[in-house]
């Protein structure tokens, strides 16, 4: 850890790769009373081609989809505005109501259950896609189903994999992906002060976060300086999915959140900062 002067307690120092929800982060990391530098990471850029989704609604309108799966809730609302673009909103949550819904967690459910849609299926925490295959197993044989998959950003291919070993016809449904943020400098300069020994924790939300820094950090030609600078910090991580993109990145996870949310997170991870003695790694492998 950083040490100031002697007597002075210094700021435990902690670098988070959020992007959306950038200002909530720094946020909890002030009021934990450590210093925050938020260095986004990813940016959501919808699809200029919309096919996928027109030909979900195809088959939607001429009642041929068994069951939507919606795993996130931003991506839901993404959704029904491309479907917009073509057909009227309250037609299309009225052909979802002849579906089967299912939830991957508690932003989906949100926003399903305003539009007034029941969800009969809900992955439990921490919402991963082996939650949300659990889920079905236990309320729903989708055996010769059409099963239509809203995507977040990239494909779930364990997911669709699962789906198909029970029988499913699978259906992705993108309807936006994963970028770089268009201003990279912050992102570069967290990785320098990593490499430099300026941040005693780091924060990943999501899996897509450690792809990014590994992507700068192989254009500025410090992948291995980079790598070698986690293995001195407390790594947190949000949840299961995020512990296994860490692990097979080579970066440790010192912490998991529980619940996988960000508040526990930022609390956990500078705890153990404070307190190495109390770093929890996570008693079993992490499922993805």
């Amino acid at each position: 850890m950083h040490h100031g002067p002697p007597g002075v307690r210094s700021l435990i120092r902690v670098c988070s790769f959020e992007s959306r929800r950038a200002a909530e982060m720094s946020g909890l990391i002030q009021r934990s009373g450590a210093q925050a530098f938020v260095a986004p990471s990813m940016q959501e850029l919808a699809l200029t081609d919309q096919a996928e989704v027109y030909a979900f609604c195809d088959l939607l309108w001429r009642d041929a989809v068994d069951t939507v799966i919606f795993l996130t809730g931003v991506g839901a609302q993404q959704l029904l505005k491309a479907v917009e673009l073509r057909y009227p909103a309250d037609q299309f949550v009225h052909k979802l109501a002849g579906c089967t819904l299912v939830a991957r967690g508690p932003k989906p459910t949100a926003v399903l259950t305003g539009w007034g849609l029941p969800v009969p299926i809900r992955a439990a925490s921490p919402n991963t896609w082996k939650e949300v295959l659990q889920a079905i197993d236990g309320s729903l044989d989708v055996q010769g189903q059409q099963v239509a998959v809203q995507e977040y950003g990239m494909p779930n291919t364990a997911l669709y994999e699962g789906l198909a070993d029970r029988g499913a016809r699978v259906l992705p449904v993108p309807v936006y992906r994963w970028a770089l943020p268009d201003n990279l400098e912050p992102l570069q300069q967290a990785i320098t002060a990593a490499i430099r020994g300026n941040f005693e924790v780091l924060l990943f939300t999501s899996a897509i976060q450690i792809q990014h820094v590994l992507s700068v950090a192989d254009q500025m030609g410090v992948r291995t300086e980079w790598l070698a600078a986690t293995q001195r910090c407390v790594v947190g991580s949000v949840g299961p999915t995020c512990s296994t993109a860490l692990a097979a990145a080579g970066l440790p996870v010192s912490v998991e959140a529980d619940p996988p949310k960000m508040g526990p997170l930022v609390r956990a991870a500078i705890a153990a900062a404070a307190d190495p003695g109390s770093r929890t790694i996570p008693a079993k492998s992490p499922n993805c």
